[in-house]
């Protein structure tokens, strides 16, 4: 059982509710009905964005530089103690990067039924 009162089973509920909207073109949406107000997310060892509505601009433009997307996947979760993890596959070309296929994980801390810092990883 987790601290905040989530049990492991809630928390893959939730965490698979985030993650099939991603994958239905819903990833705004799924940010605006998980996301704490405080939400800290970072890409990497890169600076963190701190706040709702500094994420929701850095999501809207990364959203709106993707030029052509050609699949996601994800192909294993695990559940901790106010922790989620998703691994990733995503196949995309963005404006500024071009054309990107890789592995990605997902890394989200919970607090109140809400993603309070999100992580990702990948080469």
């Amino acid at each position: 059982m987790t601290t905040n009162n989530h049990t492991a089973a809630a928390l893959q509920a939730l965490d698979a509710a985030i993650n099939d909207a991603i994958l239905n073109g819903r990833a705004l949406e799924a940010f605006e009905t998980y996301y704490d107000d405080a939400i800290v997310m970072q890409e990497n060892d890169g600076p963190e964005t701190v706040g709702k509505d500094a994420n929701r601009e850095r999501e809207i433009a990364f959203f709106d530089a993707i030029t052509e997307f050609r699949g996601a996947s994800v192909d294993h979760t695990a559940v901790g103690d106010d922790v989620t993890y998703s691994r990733w596959f995503y196949d995309y070309t963005h404006r500024d990067w071009g054309a990107r296929r890789y592995h990605q994980i997902a890394v989200r801390q919970w607090r109140d039924g809400k993603v309070i810092r999100e992580s990702f990883y990948y080469g």
